[in-house]
């Protein structure tokens, strides 16, 4: 019985040794910051939002390099309506976002998936009529390259099918009348989060970011 005890209180340790490194590792890394590009025309608007947990990249739905309806269709969602302006795109763990819409959903099973990198992903699409900057949304002006540069690093997130189409997933699991899911490439993990996909969208495109984040406060404190 005392081997067995000694032998849990280790692995509690343990656990709680490695939580509290990665918690310590993950705050310095955020706080150091990559610079944005110098000397770029401001072109483009783009917007970070945010739902005190989770970031998603927001674009004008239709632009002259890409109109995004086109693969994120608007007759995916529940309201297939047409006007929407804007379109929000976050990367996540597929498990998570279908089966836990609000935070007194989460099961263990689904939480020990995703920080296992064992898991699959998708992009969660959101429509949105019009953006209201705030503490919880906030823009910046890119080039064109940099914004070609995005779509690049987004559309590359995305699965495709044999005639190079995003895949929607079939689900009742919208958190809205607007939104829809998509199969999505890569594993969620500590290590890639929702929040650090984000991060290395800014990256791709030239902005102010962390040098790594598992966190959506890493992202905005470079854009108080």
């Amino acid at each position: 019985m005392k081997t067995a005890f000694k032998i849990l209180l280790k692995l509690v340790l343990f656990l709680l040794g490695f939580i509290l490194l990665y918690v310590i590792i993950a705050y310095l890394l955020s706080i150091i910051t990559i610079e944005k590009e110098a000397d770029t025309k401001p072109e483009v608007e783009i917007y970070i939002l945010t739902n005190g947990v989770h970031t998603d990249i927001v674009m004008h739905t239709i632009s002259d390099q890409i109109d995004w309806s086109k693969q994120i269709q608007f007759k995916n969602t529940i309201a297939a309506d047409s006007t929407y302006k804007y379109i929000a795109l976050g990367w996540g763990d597929k498990g998570f976002y279908l089966e836990t819409p609000e935070w007194s959903d989460l099961k263990a099973s689904v939480a020990l998936k995703a920080a296992s990198g064992l898991g699959t992903s998708a992009i969660h699409a959101t429509y949105y009529k019009q953006m209201k900057l705030g503490k919880d949304c906030k823009s910046m002006l890119i080039s064109k390259e940099q914004y070609q540069r995005l779509i690049t690093y987004i559309t590359d997130s995305f699965q495709k099918d044999t005639e190079g189409n995003f895949i929607p997933i079939i689900t009742n699991a919208n958190y809205g009348k607007t939104d829809a899911f998509y199969e999505a490439n890569g594993s969620y993990s500590m290590i890639k989060t929702c929040n650090s996909w984000t991060n290395s969208a800014l990256k791709a495109c030239g902005q102010k970011c962390c040098l790594w984040t598992a966190t959506d406060s890493g992202i905005f404190s470079k854009y108080k």
